[in-house]
This record gives structure tokens, sequence and C-alpha cells, in this order.
């Protein structure tokens, strides 16, 4: 179904888009209920009938894409010539109810690291509707069977195996990645959290480990270069205050409510956002 092709194309390139649902029809109408069509910023894919109603539906869309929209909305258009049109005259005679429901670009998560922590955590993140990146240089920690409790995710997993400069991956993610660097090296950490703060396009840094780890990372990131700002883009330690413990799994859980509070936050409409800054 070329609407489905579409929803994927939109996943993959991380673009925005409206799903449009003929919802029901009353007289004569160009399509039946349950035709769908997608709608981007700058394409269409597939048709809910053509002419002033679907000229509707698109500007509605593309309307919600602009603000960000996140609930969906219905419209309705009556198809006579005596009805308010503004993009042609429809006279089939019925109505049309159209549900316009929003695509969202999925949040992003690497979680560099795979060991008790970031496996505990993928566990929790994969049951969201994310892009989920496991990058390790060990591929022990990589292995079919190791992540077979993964199996039955909702995320998009992407398993990075690199043996050698895991840290290239950072320059890989895609734009608006929370990355989280939790190797079993610290050395391997030191560099990510070079490489992560270099590159601009990442929603946050987080770095898991103790107050002393990040006093030897801050002098170490300052001597390479990166300046105070720049360095500052780290968040560490991570998770919810008030989830203690030293456990794995709680750890990621208080990592994985600490993500949650981000994504929330990245759905607020954009006139929310405009509102907050006022």
């Amino acid at each position: 179904m070329e609407w489905v092709k579409a929803i994927q194309i939109l996943r993959a390139g991380r673009r925005p888009g409206v799903l449009v649902t003929v919802m029901s029809v009353r007289g004569h109408a160009p399509r039946a209920a349950g035709a769908k069509m997608v709608v981007a910023a700058d394409n269409v894919w597939a048709t809910v009938g053509g002419g002033n109603l679907e000229a509707l539906a698109v500007e509605r869309s593309r309307a919600m894409i602009a603000d960000g929209a996140s609930v969906p909305e219905e419209l309705t258009a009556a198809l006579s010539d005596k009805a308010p049109y503004q993009h042609g005259v429809q006279c089939c005679g019925g109505e049309v109810r159209l549900l316009l429901e929003p695509l969202p670009v999925v949040p992003s998560v690497a979680i560099f690291g795979v060991g008790h922590v970031g496996l505990e955590l993928a566990r929790i993140l994969a049951r969201h509707d994310i892009e989920l990146h496991l990058v390790d240089s060990r591929p022990d920690q990589l292995t079919v069977d190791r992540l077979a409790v993964l199996d039955d995710a909702i995320a998009q997993v992407h398993v990075h195996n690199v043996p050698v400069l895991p840290e290239l991956v950072v320059g890989e993610l895609p734009p608006g990645t929370h990355a989280l660097i939790m190797t079993h090296d610290h050395a391997e950490d030191a560099a990510l959290c070079d490489a992560a703060i270099r590159n601009e396009a990442l929603a946050t840094i987080g770095l898991i480990g103790s107050s002393a780890k990040w006093a030897r990372f801050q002098r170490k990131l300052a001597e390479d270069g990166n300046t105070p700002e720049a360095i500052a883009r780290i968040t560490t330690p991570i998770g919810i205050p008030s989830v203690t413990g030293k456990e794995p799994a709680v750890i990621a859980v208080g990592v994985a409510a600490w993500l949650l509070e981000l994504f929330t936050a990245e759905r607020r409409p954009a006139s929310a956002h405009r509102e907050a800054k006022a």
C-alpha cells in the first residue's frame, strides 16, 4: 500500500507527517471509508478523493506539522456546490469526515555500552516507540542470545558492534539523538564525551559515573580544547534524583524516567514552547 510505504519513508528520514483517513461518508463521495493518504511538508502520497476535500486536508495537515501537533483532529467537508469551498467546487452531494493523525518524528536514543546497566535500560526503552541505537566495542555484549530480551521490542533497534573507535558512531547518529555514555572503559567514555560535545546535532549527552570520574573528565576535555560551554552540555549524574540505588535495574529505571521527561518536553506543541518563552 502506498500510504504504508510513505510512513516508512518518513520514519526512515526522521520527518514528520500526517495520516489522513476517511472515517465516514454520507451520500456520494470520491472515496469510501477507510481510504488513506499521507501528507508531509513537501509531499503527498495516495489520495482521499482529490479536489477541495483533499486540498483542505493537505492544508490542515501541513499546519499541524508546522505547529508540532500531537493530537488527532477531525475534519468534515460537504461535497456540494452550495457548501463553502476554497480550492474548487465538488458537487458529489455527500459529506465526508476525515481523521488527521500526526506522525511525529520519534525520539532517538543511543546507548554507548551495553553492559549490565545498558542492557537493563535497553529493555525498558525498547517498550517505547523510539529509535534505539546500541553501541559497544565488545562483540560478546551484542550477541543474538544476549539481545534476545529485545525480540519483542516496539522500538526500532539498531545494533552497532564497533570494536575499534566506537566514538565514530557519534557522527552517524540522527539529529536530535539523546546519547548515553556508560561503557566498561573510562578511556572509551572520555573519547565518547569528546566526540559527543563536538556534535552539535545531539539533543542531550548523559554520562554515568562518580563525581571523581567527572572531575577528571572535565580536566581532560578542557585540555583537549573544549570550551566550558561545550563541556557543560554533558549531564552527569543522569536519572531521577529521587530514584536511588546502585543495582543496574534501579539505575536503568531512573535513567529511563529522566529520558521520558525529555521526550514529553519534545512532544509539546510549538505553540506551548512559544508561550513558555513569552
